[in-house]
């Protein structure tokens, strides 16, 4: 195996995926230190997986040409990546997936289905594959190709720096602040069930600015978030910085921040891999594979509970029975997520208070 020359990683899933597979690209990187390492991608998680360190070359698998133009566009992905690595990892069990993996590399490893009915034919043409266990973190499922290659790591999530430059930029935002002491508030996520309703996240805000908080409200340009940013009150200690900031300037002013508050997305993502304090408000999703990884505990939420607390990560969640239910809303459709009512502001607003008092600000 010390003659990899070439290695295929398959994330076909979304942003977070994207992010969270870079421990896994550190420990390749590390053991195979002149290897090439391609990512193959979905389109909308491109902004992610360019920022990634170490990466060469990135695919994009778009869900508008499947539509138009399918086999179009498998032959361009075929043509690019066929027989052309010498190891193959898929992070995602799809068919798909499985199958770029399969036809890429002389080696294939995948994450399979843990129905054989789905996955029996997976393990025959893969050299070798592991259960996607969703009573195993993200980090611990992406790190499992390892142990078949006999690379050995701890389990500690590797985050994303960025330039210099960027940071001079973030600087300057952080002046008009009047202050380099902020939380970051991100309101929103890649989808609206996973979003706290407007009212709740209204009274959090104010509740947090009235205390001379000052709060940068984060987002980006999709329809969610520019909905969110005409909605945010105004306030002399909230900045509302949605769609105003890249990417990289994000990661940049989480990196300089205080502490995180707000959805279970991405950025929460970010700010735990920078050992940020969080503060993470979760409505249907599973905590036990999705919560945010503490490197000062490696360790993530084991338990539905309104509030968890492990290291640098304190979790918000509904105390119904229903909780975490891992579906897309309550009607697994990508509608509202009626438990995230059900989260108090004045809750989240005392902890993030407790915490901003402990640092005698």
């Amino acid at each position: 195996m010390k003659n990899i020359k070439s290695i295929l990683i398959v994330v076909q899933r979304s942003n977070g995926d994207v992010f969270l597979a870079n421990t896994l690209i550190f420990y390749l990187h590390k053991f195979f230190p002149t290897a090439q390492i391609d990512l193959l991608i979905n389109d909308d998680t491109i902004a992610i997986a360019k920022l990634l360190p170490n990466i060469r070359n990135i695919y994009k698998f778009s869900y508008s040409l499947k539509k138009s133009n399918p086999i179009k566009q498998e032959i361009s992905i075929l043509k690019k990546i066929f027989k052309k690595y010498d190891l193959g990892i898929s992070l995602t069990a799809s068919d798909r997936s499985v199958l770029y993996s399969v036809l890429s590399s002389k080696y294939s490893i995948s994450a399979v289905d843990k129905d054989t009915k789905k996955s029996w034919w997976k393990k025959i043409l893969l050299k070798n594959s592991y259960v996607f266990d969703s009573k195993k973190h993200i980090i611990e499922n992406n790190l499992t190709p390892l142990n078949f290659l006999n690379i050995s790591y701890s389990k500690k999530m590797i985050g994303i720096d960025v330039g210099i430059n960027i940071f001079d930029k973030v600087k300057n935002i952080v002046k008009n602040i009047g202050s380099d002491k902020f939380i970051i508030f991100h309101p929103s996520a890649q989808y609206s069930y996973k979003t706290y309703p407007e009212k709740l996240r209204n009274q959090l805000l104010l509740l947090l600015a009235n205390y001379e908080i000052k709060v940068i409200v984060t987002g980006g340009s999709s329809s969610i978030d520019l909905i969110i940013k005409d909605s945010i009150p105004r306030h002399e200690n909230i900045y509302n910085l949605i769609n105003e900031t890249s990417l990289e300037e994000y990661i940049a002013l989480s990196k300089i921040s205080l502490a995180y508050v707000g959805m279970d997305t991405l950025n929460m993502h970010i700010a735990s891999s920078q050992n940020k304090r969080v503060f993470a408000i979760f409505g249907p999703t599973n905590l036990r594979m999705w919560s945010p990884w503490s490197n000062i505990t490696s360790s993530c939420a084991f338990k539905n509970q309104s509030i968890n607390n492990y290291g640098n990560i304190t979790i918000f969640q509904a105390d119904l029975p229903c909780v975490a239910c891992g579906r897309a809303g309550c009607n697994d459709q990508h509608d509202e997520s009626l438990c995230l009512n059900y989260i108090a502001p004045e809750l989240i607003y005392q902890k993030v208070k407790d915490f901003i008092d402990d640092q005698k600000i």
